[in-house]
């Protein structure tokens, strides 16, 4: 069939150019649409429920809304796991899916499940679903800054939320603004308790007044004239002095009773959940930019900028939007670093060609044929949806070697068959139809084979897709990548190729012993290969004791998920005990700041404690959130690298009561969100109660730091918060005719204050706080004595009807599945994840005695690892399976079959020796250089394997009949015929793995793991194909030879190369 496509592209030839131009265009095309992002979008298919339940703590919210929310949504389809968090006025839950589930249909499942659940949520509780944003979705941060003076943290806050977060939300592919830091204007009422006795004012009739006093109503329309005139009352709340005029009713004296007669009215600052800092200089306000899932992240980020330039003649005299983190300056160092990798490698094939062949318009067919394969990968890319990023182009990267190896080998062969020719027609290159015979005849000689090497390259990365979860979204834009370049590049070698070998090797071919380099690795490598074949069986004897000596490095491998990748940006983590106020969060984030700034390589600090206004950002106060932003490299002092950066950071940042963590932007948000860990290792301890939680978690944590190489470890502090318990005295209460909820309210409200509308002032709007002022409610003694009116106008204090005492509680209370559960964070320095994992499990088994009915997890980076490591452990050995059948199909005997698959450990010794003095771990990363190692260790047997064969079959066409002596010449002979070939494939394979390997960028951390094992396998699967097949070919045959003599002792009748022997 194979050679029937090359006959029909080599007959249609104008035909095949015309389709190939298409293909150029059309991959052009794509390569221009194609959307670019740094890391392909790690995260789950998660719907986030925010649900607001002002001035309730923890434990309150727990109980009323997220338990409730939790148990509901574990019945939605296709849900995987349900993560709670319950803070200090708000609740968060996490609904994430099976891969593979659509979004939308998510977000609409959700909604359907919320509208049953809502009817038994509190009536102040409201609910809303997170953006339509995916883990990765914080591209763009900036800050809002006044040198100047002249605005407040308030005014600050108002341009964020009434002008730029309206103007950025409008830029397309935007899903959320979110606002952080600053003050939110609020309209306070403060009650005077003492006035509202003397005058017999309740709290709650103030708060009917104000909201009686503020709105707006329409009358209809009233004719006037002939011409129709709307009517409308106007009464909205817009000063201090219409507040004060608010009438609450009259009093003993008949004369009216104002607001301003039993409470003053202040513009302040809303209560805070959130504080952002700015260089160690001050608070500031800010925004996050949070685009919508699947969109192009660098044109969203430079449509957010220009639109962010275009509103800045509109801010205010002094006002001016700084940048704290853009992404796109990650993924334009990362696609730049790639694509000047692949041009690199696109120049050293033309260079590789011309060199060996001598001639330039053969090294122009792979040159040609190289980038239209790549153009073809774009194109399906394009139609896939998959983006261009870093595991994307590393795929090509990765496929080139392999995709311009067929190429190489049909243009040697021809330039075979055209020697051939010249010799046999007295030096005359053939002509017209002769030329074109010729050119077929080659290509079908070794088409066939190639194209199912080929296939079994793209096959040997079938584990690869077969990845899950994290690891699976990782890898399968470079399994894709590389699948759809060798197969285009399969393509292209049984159509294209043959038609440009047609058009342009023509004229003067040079000899094979005319190149001095050709010569010269002729000369090495005869007398090698006549001593293979002398000694066969010392030969393989040494190819086992070579990889035998890998047992070495494979047991001081140690293991990683994926290495830290340097993003350029750096962000900084700690956790606070809980507790912390805002002004002490305020006060901590700047001193913090302060010190990262006065490492020379840190261009921008931007710290945040707390959390922004979206579902995306379940932090507590306490937690910390500080975004690095690093000079450009050039700017770094000589010998820094990012990990003596964190290093001398580590060293500067020194806070008692605050637990160091430096991790990349990205991938801690990835990690946030999809485990709910900050760390590499996580564990988390699940359990029927909060204290026992509590008491595993830090049992856990002092034995965690025992751990060789553990940097830090933290539990979370579940009942590390601070309470002031209300308990109501039911009789005494009925005493006074007031029932539990009368005293509740006279709690949420005058002591935490009460919204109870707000302020309309042009498009911006401001809530309205009622309150009792803070003298009278600041510690437990004057709680005790705070006076409350009832609507009878009786004056009593909260001590006459509840006691008030102080108590430790939950500061934040985390479920999964609808089970309490906690995390202990433990970051690791100089150490390997698995090795760490392995030994922090013996401490815990034998150092830590679990209450009844708590257990225990592992999750993190380590989590990956393992589930990916069990997935390739299954999936592996079905692969080699499936190959080997493809290679029985390929051959048609047993032997030659299995000298391919047996031969393929062999090849991995050099890959596995060069991880190790690398000092690398064994990661995800590393098993797929090794898969792709493997593929091009399976390619070169087969083209060895085909080029032995068609030695024996050429003597077996001439009549001669095969004696042992006969087929070791024949062996020799196709050696050395695949001698060029290999050492051209194995030029162009090194010379552009090595700058891969070498130099540094965005994404080397990964890419340098990928390259490892090929830049090694590179010394030792050449070495293999050259000597061991050779060696193990020709004792097979020998072998075939001595049994086919055995069974006709009379007669010496040569096997058939096709037959089984």
């Amino acid at each position: 069939m194979i050679a029937n496509l090359i006959r029909w592209s080599i007959a249609n030839r104008f035909l095949v150019v015309l389709a190939t131009l298409a293909l150029a265009i059309a991959g052009a095309l794509a390569v221009r649409s194609t959307p670019v992002d740094a890391l392909p979008d790690l995260s789950d298919v998660q719907v986030v429920v925010r649900t607001s339940y002002p001035g309730q703590a923890p434990q309150i919210v727990e109980d009323q809304v997220t338990y409730p929310l939790t148990t509901t949504m574990l019945s939605v389809p296709g849900a995987r796991t349900v993560r709670g968090y319950s803070f200090f006025g708000d609740s968060f839950v996490y609904i994430i899916f099976e891969d593979g589930t659509d979004l939308y249909w998510a977000r609409s499942r959700v909604l359907e499940y919320l509208d049953q659940v809502q009817g038994r949520l509190p009536a102040t509780a409201r609910s809303s679903l997170g953006p339509d944003a995916t883990g990765v979705g914080w591209v763009f941060q900036y800050a809002l800054v006044d040198r100047s003076g002249r605005h407040d943290l308030g005014q600050l806050r108002s341009i964020q939320d009434w002008l730029l977060q309206f103007e950025l939300k409008s830029v397309p592919g935007v899903a959320e603004v979110a606002s952080i830091g600053g003050m939110v204007r609020q309209y306070q009422i403060v009650l005077d308790p003492e006035r509202m006795a003397a005058y017999g004012v309740s709290q709650q009739r103030v708060a009917d007044a104000v909201s009686a006093a503020n709105g707006e109503a329409g009358g209809a329309v009233v004719e006037i004239g002939e011409a129709e005139h709307m009517v409308r009352a106007s009464g909205y709340l817009r000063t201090l002095e219409d507040f004060d005029a608010i009438p609450l009713g009259v009093g003993a004296t008949g004369a009216p009773v104002r607001l301003g007669d039993v409470a003053w009215v202040q513009i302040g600052p809303e209560m805070r959940r959130g504080v952002a800092e700015l260089n160690g200089e001050g608070e500031v306000a800010g925004g996050v930019v949070i685009i919508r899932a699947g969109e192009n992240a660098r044109e969203v980020i430079a449509a957010v900028r220009a639109r962010l330039t275009e509103l800045e003649r509109s801010l205010p005299k002094g006002v001016e939007v700084v940048t704290t983190y853009d992404r796109s300056h990650l993924i334009d160092r990362a696609i730049e670093n790639l694509t000047h990798k692949l041009a690199e490698e696109f120049i050293v094939v033309a260079l590789v060609c011309a060199l060996f062949l001598l001639h330039l318009r053969s090294a122009m067919v792979a040159v040609v044929t190289l980038p239209l394969g790549v153009l073809a990968a774009f194109l399906v890319m394009r139609v896939q949806g998959v983006d261009a990023n870093i595991m994307s182009l590393a795929g090509i990267a990765i496929a080139i070697g392999a995709m311009v190896d067929a190429a190489i080998v049909m243009i040697e062969n021809a330039h075979k068959k055209l020697e051939h020719w010249r010799d046999d027609h007295g030096g005359e290159m053939p002509k017209g139809d002769d030329h074109w015979r010729v050119i077929t005849q080659a290509s079908i000689e070794v088409g066939p084979a190639l194209f199912f090497s080929l296939l079994i390259i793209t096959l040997s990365f079938l584990p690869v897709f077969t990845l899950q979860a994290q690891e699976g979204r990782l890898f399968a834009p470079l399994a894709f990548t590389k699948t759809y370049a060798m197969a285009a590049s399969a393509a292209l070698a049984v159509t294209l190729t043959p038609v440009l070998m047609g058009f342009w090797i023509r004229g003067k071919i040079p000899s094979e012993d005319a190149n001095p380099v050709n010569r010269f690795l002729a000369g090495l490598y005869q007398p090698a290969i006549d001593f293979t074949l002398s000694k066969p069986r010392l030969i393989i004897a040494m190819a086992l004791v070579v990889f035998a000596t890998t047992a070495w490095p494979l047991t001081r491998l140690g293991g990683e998920f994926m290495p830290m990748m340097d993003e350029g940006d750096l962000l900084y983590m700690p956790t606070a005990l809980p507790g912390l106020s805002a002004a002490e969060a305020s006060e901590l984030l700047q001193q913090t700041d302060r010190m990262i700034r006065t490492v020379p390589e840190v261009g921008s600090v931007f710290g945040k404690a707390g959390r922004a206004e979206t579902a995306t950002d379940p932090a507590p106060l306490e937690m910390f959130e500080t975004t690095i932003r690093l000079r450009p490299r050039s700017a770094w002092r000589p010998g820094m690298t990012p990990e003596r950066i964190i290093e001398e950071l580590d060293r500067a940042v020194r806070v008692p009561g605050l637990t160091n963590v430096w991790v990349p932007p990205i991938r801690n948000r990835i990690d946030m969100l999809a485990t709910g860990v900050k760390s590499p290792i996580g564990v988390k301890v699940s359990g029927p109660d909060l204290a026992s939680i509590d008491a595993a978690a830090r049992a856990i944590e002092r034995a965690a730091r025992g751990v060789p190489n553990v940097s830090s470890s933290v539990a979370e502090r579940i009942a590390g918060g601070r309470y002031v318990n209300v308990d109501i005295d039911r009789f005494a209460a009925a005493r006074y005719g007031l029932n539990v909820g009368d005293i509740q309210a006279v709690v949420s409200g005058a002591i935490g204050g009460e919204t109870i509308g707000q302020v309309v002032d042009g498009r911006a709007r401001y809530p309205i706080n009622l309150r009792y002022p803070r003298e009278v409610r600041d510690t437990p003694e004057r709680l005790i004595a705070l006076p409350i009116v009832t609507e009878q106008g009786l004056r009593l204090t909260l001590g006459e009807v509840a006691r008030v005492a102080i108590a430790d509680g939950p500061a934040m209370i985390r479920s999964e599945n609808g089970r309490l559960s906690a995390f202990v964070y433990i970051d690791v320095r100089g150490r390997d994840l698995a090795s760490v994992v392995g030994d922090l499990r013996n401490t815990i088994a034998r150092d830590v005695a679990l209450p009844a009915g708590v257990s225990v997890a592992y999750s993190g980076q380590f989590e990956y690892l393992a589930r990916a490591a069990e997935r390739l452990t299954i999936v592996g050995p079905v692969t080699i399976i499936i190959i080997f059948l493809l290679l029985y199909l390929t051959f048609r005997r047993f032997d030659e079959a299995a000298i391919v698959m047996a031969s393929l450990p062999f090849a991995l010794t050099g890959g596995i020796w060069l991880v190790y003095l690398l000092g690398y771990d064994f990661s995800v990363a590393v098993a797929v250089g090794f898969i792709a190692l493997a593929g091009l260790a399976a390619e070169f047997g087969v083209v060895m394997l085909m080029y032995l064969r068609k030695a024996i079959e050429e003597r077996e066409r001439r009549g001669e009949a095969l004696t042992p002596p006969l087929i070791a010449e024949a062996v020799r002979e196709g050696a050395l015929l695949r001698l060029r070939p290999k050492a051209m494939t194995v030029a162009v394979i090194m010379a552009g793995l090595l700058p891969i390997l070498w130099t540094g960028g965005a994404g080397a951390e990964v890419m340098r793991r990928i390259a490892a094992p090929l830049v090694g396998g590179m010394l030792s699967a050449p070495l293999l194909s050259l000597f061991v097949i050779p060696a193990a070919y020709l004792m097979i045959r020998r072998r075939g030879l001595a049994e086919a003599d055995a069974a006709q002792p009379d007669q010496r009748i040569a096997q058939p190369a096709g037959e089984p022997s």
